[in-house]
């Protein structure tokens, strides 16, 4: 990753604190987390819609998400009986993310 040095020349370093997380800058992951930090929890069914993907394109963020340790899934019944699975961010996902935009606000102030 990029970052500055003390004589303001661009650098490579894996312990830069410029360094984003790969899980979630992804655009749809992103949106995913943003959306769980808003609403706290949604049904995928929710996440489908509002992101406007296809099943198999929001299974496939959702299972890298989970494999991170970033969200949570639970089934729950609501009151149609009908189980539907709820997603939530983890403690490790909510402060992952906010991680994130603590990096993004960083390197949106670098001045070259």
């Amino acid at each position: 990753m990029k970052r500055l040095s003390d004589e303001n020349e661009i650098t490579m370093d894996a312990t830069s604190p410029f360094e984003l997380d790969a899980t979630l800058h992804q655009p749809i992951r992103t949106r995913i987390a943003a959306f769980l930090i808003a609403r706290e929890a949604a049904t995928f069914t929710e996440l489908k819609k509002e992101l406007d993907i296809t099943d198999g394109n929001l299974e496939s963020h959702i299972k890298k998400l989970l494999a991170s340790g970033y969200i949570k899934k639970e089934k729950k019944t609501g009151t149609t009986k009908r189980t539907q699975t709820v997603y939530t961010l983890t403690p490790e996902g909510k402060e992952s993310f906010e991680n994130y935009l603590e990096t993004l606000k960083r390197i949106l102030t670098l001045k070259f």
